[in-house]
């Protein structure tokens, strides 16, 4: 079993710095996120990681932020479909103010987990899918592995794991290229939490 995964969520697109909700819908990195990219796979060679692997959502945005660090650590980034963001379907990309405005949306996914936006997915389908992919993933490796994911997503992992209440998601959202450390065994917790200062 790996002794930790790295969570990292992506570096910023556009409709991060507009306020719009991505979710499943596929976009490129900024040009900042492509330096927060590249500053991620530095910092994390100075601190001394050794990956066995490396983990990434299927949309471009995760690649492309995992290249970096692939190409630095000698490994291929393996894409793995539960890692994709929450999609909200009909509502993606929308902006966060408008989502709570019109359909209070993020105060109905704590209310109401099995709640689910027209053509997207709830809270818990998000949970149910992550989660095991993780602990699939911590399973399959020795050592430390690199998980290259989303804000949303991850969040709602790490409420699950942490706090057994995916309610709390909201509680561990991430900044742009954030490194959390998470540790399974023998109970979830994590070392540290959305790290930014090598931004």
């Amino acid at each position: 079993m790996a002794d930790r995964l790295l969570l990292v969520r992506h570096g910023q697109i556009g409709a991060n710095k507009d306020g719009r909700w991505h979710g499943s819908t596929d976009s490129a990195l900024t040009w900042r996120g492509k330096r927060q990219a590249k500053r991620t796979a530095k910092i994390l060679q100075q601190r001394g990681y050794a990956f066995d692997a490396i983990y990434v959502s299927p949309l471009s945005r995760c690649r492309n932020t995992a290249a970096p660090s692939a190409k630095t650590f000698g490994l291929d980034a393996v894409v793995h479909q539960e890692l994709r963001e929450w999609s909200i379907g009909e509502w993606e990309d929308m902006p966060f103010s408008f989502l709570a405005r019109e359909y209070d949306f993020m105060n109905r996914t704590r209310k109401e987990p099995d709640f689910t936006p027209p053509g997207g997915e709830s809270v818990l389908a998000v949970a149910s899918r992550l989660v095991p992919a993780l602990q699939n993933i911590h399973k399959a490796h020795e050592g430390s592995v690199l998980v290259v994911s989303h804000g949303a997503c991850l969040a709602v992992a790490l409420a699950h794991l942490l706090d057994r209440d995916i309610r709390q998601w909201p509680h561990y959202l991430c900044d742009n290229c954030g490194l959390t450390e998470l540790v399974l065994e023998p109970q979830p917790h994590v070392n540290f939490f959305n790290r930014t200062e090598h931004l």
